[in-house]
């Protein structure tokens, strides 16, 4: 269960939050594994502790042989046994903070493994309306500070609630009196912990809020900064920074005046308890009850509880910072789990019911023509944009789909399309026209507002084409080019690819020439810090790439528009080869992409609005001729 998402800034809404309770079963869910490092380390704290409270009635014995005036002698055998405990206590702690420590270590690794997995299966539109602002808070800051109280707060916190709870149990062996004595200190404590933690919870989870707010602005700033300085916006996003810095320091100013107060009224709590502690041991030893040494042992067995106690509540501190980023965290891995409810009436999930028909495809008598369906010599009318009969045989059948990024945002109106298998589809449109959106739709990247897709995406090709790949792989203009030798960023898409099977893919697409001129050949690095490949080499990698997956499916989302007018060409012929033999959508940015299609869609407005082959729609003067005419206008037109 997660608590509402915030909202901060204009329209940006921030991932949840996990409540305390789904927190803590997230916690014990991350231990589950290791339950048995977890308490043997407790384990060992608890003898150590108990060694070390022997130091305490060691001391008393010396002030009693003292007081009573004993040879020196007497003295030897105490002071032997408190170096020994001094030793072996060293010991013994050290093995259980190890211990304790590679718990925390273990389940931070998991969690930290967790969390990205989760992060990058989060819708993209999900992602859009938080902003990279927020997540990157918590994958740096949040992740930060679990990390920092994993490895310092949590083996210390463990020592002290042991030396605590076993001390009072020691005061209660020497007199049960000098345990009530000190427990007059525990009703300030308790008090004062509920007033912190009461107040820290919720401004550590705002100030949390703020700065990933603070961050997003800052991105967003620096990030746009050219268009910030055209539209000379400068001083208006100067000011929203200043507003969301002066909000992050205020809430670190209210934690600091919070923590300052929480310090001051533990001081009370101490010197309480310590002059009770220091009145019952006068009464007592006056009656004769105790010895002297036993009072003096009671007095430092409190005053031992100062430095626990103190480092407690030091690392609640830590504690209440560090549990607002886990539920940050949790509240990411729970949206990754749990799609988020789509708004609107939810249709049925599956593939819908296609309509009946003839061997031929056409639809039998009496049965409605399928919209979108293109006849010969004719352009399927704009008025006609849903496609409501998918062919049992097609390889991907989208139904009815509609898409929106927000109330009062609608991208995509009942969009349906039906590609057979080994059709290569193009998409065409002006921009903003949806084209983007419906790719990663039917690539299963993100889910539509309301209608089904069905195919690779939903999971109706029970196997993928490629021997352990996937079904379907989505190639953007945004390529990435990970840190690593080339022949280990090829073999992202399929670990088990020989050198041949790498060479043949980037001979494929055109790449091989120059990836044997690299240096190293197929071990050059590259990436950050390696041998910098430009943007259409990067694309061809990623070409290359979806090559070795062999997708039955292939989504290309401009896959060829950072190569720039001089390499188009080339890297369309390089996405030509990769495609060959699969389904294929590609969102095209120029319309020789259109020319090469088995069939072209043009969308407006988030609709379909014409579907068919090229030369049909060139001819029919619709909406794909007018884009045709403008397109081609200062250039030869391509033959198909």
């Amino acid at each position: 269960m997660t608590t509402p998402p915030h909202t901060v800034g204009e329209g940006a809404e921030l991932l949840p939050v996990a409540t305390a309770a789904r927190t803590r079963a997230a916690l014990r869910t991350l231990v589950r594994p290791d339950r048995g490092l977890a308490l043997t380390g407790i384990g060992v704290l608890v003898a150590a502790t108990v060694i070390g409270l022997l130091v305490q009635p060691l001391l008393g014995r010396i002030v009693d042989i003292v007081a009573d005036g004993r040879p020196a002698g007497d003295l030897t055998l105490p002071v032997v046994l408190l170096i020994a405990v001094a030793a072996v206590q060293g010991v013994t702690t050290t093995l259980g903070l190890t211990r304790v420590a590679r718990l925390g270590e273990t389940v931070l690794a998991r969690l930290r493994e967790q969390f990205v997995e989760r992060a990058l299966n989060l819708p993209a539109d999900r992602l859009e309306r938080a902003g990279s602002g927020d997540l990157t808070a918590r994958v740096t800051g949040d992740v930060a500070r679990v990390t920092e109280a994993v490895r310092s707060a949590l083996p210390e916190m463990a020592r002290s609630v042991l030396a605590i709870g076993l001390t009072l149990g020691a005061l209660a062996l020497l007199d049960v009196r000098f345990l009530l004595a000190a427990l007059l200190a525990v009703p300030v404590q308790l008090l004062t912990a509920r007033w912190y933690v009461r107040r820290a919870v919720t401004l550590y989870a705002d100030q949390r809020v703020a700065n990933g707010a603070q961050q997003q602005q800052l991105l967003e700033t620096i990030g746009g900064a050219v268009t910030v300085r055209g539209h000379r916006l400068e001083e208006r996003h100067t000011e929203r920074g200043a507003d969301r810095s002066r909000k992050a320091v205020d809430l670190t100013m209210r934690s600091v005046n919070l923590v300052l107060g929480f310090y001051g009224r533990l001081h009370i709590a101490e010197y309480i308890g310590l002059a009770a502690v220091l009145i019952a041991g006068f009464w007592l030893v006056r009656d004769g009850a105790v010895s002297i040494g036993t009072a003096t042992a009671a007095a430092l067995y409190f005053h031992s509880l100062f430095g626990p106690v103190n480092a407690a509540l030091v690392l609640l501190d830590d504690a209440q910072s560090a549990a607002a980023g886990l539920a940050r965290l949790v509240g990411v891995t729970d949206l990754a789990e749990q799609p988020e409810p789509k708004p609107g009436k939810p249709e049925a999930a599956g593939r819908p019911e296609p309509g009946r028909l003839e061997p031929d495809g056409e639809p039998l008598p009496g049965e409605p023509e399928p919209a979108g369906k293109a006849t010969p010599g004719k352009a399927v009318p704009a008025s006609v944009p849903r496609q409501r009969v998918a062919s049992p045989e097609a390889a991907v059948s989208v139904h009815a789909v509609s898409h929106a990024y927000g109330p009062g945002r609608p991208v995509l109106h009942e969009v349906s399309l039906t590609l057979a298998p080994g059709e290569h589809v193009a998409l065409v449109g002006a921009s903003g026209a949806g084209k983007s959106t419906l790719a990663r739709i039917v690539a299963g990247v993100q889910q539509p507002t309301a209608g089904t897709v069905t195919g690779p995406t939903a999971g109706t090709v029970t196997a993928p084409a490629g021997p352990g790949g996937p079904s379907v792989v989505l190639v953007t203009q945004e390529v990435h080019v990970f840190t690593g030798t080339l022949a280990d960023d090829l073999r992202l898409a399929r670990p088990d690819a020989t050198d041949d099977d790498l060479r043949a893919a980037l001979a494929t697409v055109d790449a091989l020439d120059w990836a044997a001129a690299l240096p190293d050949g197929l071990a050059t690095v590259v990436g950050e810090g390696g041998h910098r490949l430009d943007a259409a080499r990067a694309q061809q990698l990623a070409l290359a790439r979806l090559v070795l997956a062999d997708p039955a499916l292939a989504v290309l989302d401009e896959a060829t528009a950072e190569a720039g007018s001089a390499g188009a060409r080339a890297l369309e012929r390089s996405a030509g080869a990769a495609l060959t033999g699969r389904t294929a959508l590609v969102v095209a940015h120029r319309l020789t992409q259109a020319v090469a299609a088995d069939r072209v869609v043009v969308l407006e407005a988030g609709r379909v609005v014409e579907s068919g082959p090229h030369e049909m729609l060139r001819d029919a003067d619709g909406p794909y001729a007018a884009l045709w005419r403008a397109w081609s206008g200062s250039r030869a037109a391509p033959h198909p």
